[in-house]
């Protein structure tokens, strides 16, 4: 039985497009275009992934998130027209999962979609091999059991990342959350931070990848996929 996903989008031709391209990837979808039809299919149970407008004539995308979060803990990616990063951080503290952006790429989000969804499974057959256990009080990150020699910003960044392991993150949104108050950063800050992780990773375990870059999209954690 394929992979049945909601898409909850009141712009009929974007809720086409969304379909056409998860059912060409091999994924089952549903279309509504309310916020309260949409907790009602929610309610049932039967899909693994909700697409979600921020924009819905009935309800805000937020306000279905808050409540979906009630009763369920199925991923959420947010759908939204605005540029402004303080509502797509606020989106993804409220229990989304990912974002896009519109206009988009129908391609961006069904690999989105799959980034998610095999997150989830890989997480399901290996949930005790976490690489990472993060320690806030003490501000310690270990990996594969050794404590991590991190900077601050080192440790802020990572710890985003692991917050939701899987979840790709755009430069722009790192940098706003991180970085916001710094005075002396540049659009490379967040590759120059990535690029020392990396290395301080490799001295622990030189055969494993955690970080991954997504061209053109941004960085995910990985935590453990079963190896």
């Amino acid at each position: 039985m394929p992979t049945s996903i909601l898409i909850i989008e009141d712009e009929s031709p974007i809720a086409d497009v969304l379909a056409y391209a998860l059912k060409s990837e091999g994924y089952a979808t549903q279309c509504c275009t309310l916020g309260s039809e949409g907790l009602e299919q929610l309610r049932s149970g039967v899909y693994a992934l909700a697409i979600l407008d921020v924009g819905l004539p009935d309800m805000s995308g937020f306000e279905v998130c808050r409540e979906a979060r009630k009763f369920t803990d199925i991923p959420i990616l947010f759908l939204t027209a605005r540029s402004d990063e303080v509502d797509r951080i606020v989106g993804l503290e409220i229990g989304a999962d990912d974002y896009v952006t519109k206009p988009f790429s129908p391609r961006e989000v069904v690999a989105r979609v799959r980034v998610i969804l095999r997150r989830l499974t890989a997480n399901g057959v290996s949930a005790n091999a976490a690489w990472f256990e993060v320690d806030a009080g003490s501000a310690r990150i270990r990996f594969c059991g050794a404590v991590l020699d991190l900077t601050r910003y080192e440790f802020l960044l990572l710890k985003m990342l692991l917050d939701h392991s899987g979840r790709i993150y755009s430069r722009e949104v790192l940098m706003d959350a991180i970085w916001r108050d710094a005075l002396d950063t540049s659009d490379r800050t967040v590759d120059t931070h990535i690029k020392t992780l990396r290395a301080k990773l490799k001295a622990v375990r030189d055969d494993l990848e955690p970080i991954v870059t997504h061209r053109g999209m941004g960085y995910s954690v990985a935590n453990g996929v079963g190896q």
